[in-house]
């Protein structure tokens, strides 16, 4: 044992001792109150520890991420039943859902411009089929795209003129993976 450590424990102790003396004096006549307080004050306290050793399963329940392993890209599947990942283009990281009913990659006006693409100069000649409707899109391209460990260069991708509820991932730049899969509640992407 270090001096500091047996610093931390003398002062640890002595703490206890004031604490617990002051809740003796404080309860004098009352022990039943005192051990509901007790009680109560220890179930807080593991409360407050489970709390903390449960965060990671919390989180990925709440927000799921995507993880990357050995080149291996795997997405769990969001609460409301979809599949979003972190894609960086351009530079920009830019949140899509994978969609695998769509034929290219659309980004929404937002998300278009945080990847640096000026939209004033974009032509929306293009068509393209939704759910909630038809829209006209605008085809770009891409300095970069990059998921996990893969990068992508000079990809062609769509804008679309409509308002979305977040960019969309299609199988354009899906079918560049070897291998797609859904396992264990997950989308894995192999490359």
């Amino acid at each position: 044992m270090t001096s500091y450590d047996f610093g931390s424990l003398v002062y640890l102790v002595l703490l206890g001792a004031a604490i617990g003396g002051y809740t003796i004096v404080r309860y004098r006549g009352r022990m039943g109150v005192m051990l509901q307080h007790a009680a109560l004050w220890a179930l807080i306290f593991l409360g407050v520890v489970a709390a903390i050793g449960l965060w990671g399963d919390i989180r990925r329940t709440i927000a799921p991420v995507q993880r990357v392993q050995n080149g291996v890209i795997e997405v769990p599947r969001s609460p409301d039943g979809h599949y979003y990942v972190t894609a960086e283009v351009n530079g920009a990281p830019l949140r899509m859902i994978v969609d695998t009913g769509a034929t290219d990659l659309v980004l929404s006006h937002e998300d278009a411009e945080a990847a640096g693409i000026d939209l004033s100069g974009l032509t929306y000649f293009g068509q393209a089929a939704t759910a909630n409707g038809t829209v006209r899109i605008a085809p770009v391209r891409l300095d970069s795209i990059s998921l996990g460990p893969v990068t992508d260069r000079n990809f062609r991708a769509f804008v679309s003129e409509g308002k979305m509820p977040g960019s969309l991932m299609g199988m354009a730049y899906l079918q560049n993976f070897s291998k797609i899969e859904i396992e264990n509640g997950a989308l894995v992407l192999t490359r």
